[in-house]
């Protein structure tokens, strides 16, 4: 099946799948080990501290899902649907993901858990944003499913069925950009340490307020996804 995408799509796939590479990369190296955009291995963890009796690391993981959860749910409280409209919400959900991340900085240096509570939270707001606009074809906070429909692709291709280029293309576009991000997200906390966040932070408020700016003088197209 083709997917038909707008360019600004791609272009926000990209840069999101980036942040959440550099945040996760952050929580991973920092708090615990603990990874902060995907839950498949926050759940896994979390059965384990079940099984062995930990209740504080299995409150602390629970946490995590739970925060994760309830930014998506702000996500889809403040989307409301899977149609890129003119005048969406879009440029503050981006903005609340930045000050979400400004706000887990302090905490993690002062290795508190809000810290990658406050993470998580934000990566669930971006995961509900993405998968909202592009109508679940796009999630930039992990890249479990890109790879499997980057296998689905492949193996259609061995069988000699027709080559889905775009489909592909999607994917191979997230998983560089969310690995790019993760490489540059290590390279910045092995040097300033908690500090490399500013950047994800820095990169999702810009993106909100260029967003809100540009809709007012160049009104994206609605797009319903296909």
């Amino acid at each position: 099946m083709g997917i038909h995408l707008p360019r600004w799509i791609w272009i926000g796939a990209g840069a999101l799948a980036a942040v959440a590479g550099m945040v996760n990369v952050v929580g991973f190296l920092g708090f615990e080990h603990q990874a902060i955009t995907h839950l498949t291995g926050t759940t896994t963890l979390l059965g384990a501290a079940v099984a062995r009796g930990d209740g504080i690391a299995a409150a602390r993981l629970l946490g995590a899902a739970l925060a994760f959860l309830a930014g998506a749910a702000f996500g889809g409280l403040l989307i409301q649907d899977s149609t890129a409209r003119i005048g969406r919400r879009y440029g503050v959900a981006l903005a609340i993901e930045s000050a979400l991340l400004f706000a887990a900085l302090p905490m993690f240096e002062q290795q508190r858990l809000a810290g990658p509570l406050l993470a998580a939270a934000a990566c669930g707001l971006q995961n509900a944003l993405a998968t909202s606009v592009s109508g679940a074809v796009v999630r930039t906070t992990h890249v479990s499913g890109m790879f499997t429909d980057l296998g689905i692709g492949l193996g259609h291709a061995l069988r000699g069925l027709p080559l889905p280029t775009r489909r592909l293309a999607l994917c191979m576009l997230v998983i560089a950009c969310f690995f790019g991000g993760s490489v540059i997200g290590a390279l910045l906390f092995l040097r300033i340490g908690y500090r490399a966040l500013l950047l994800p932070a820095a990169v999702t408020g810009v993106a909100g307020l260029g967003y809100a700016g540009y809709r007012h003088l160049r009104p994206l197209p609605t797009y319903e996804p296909r």
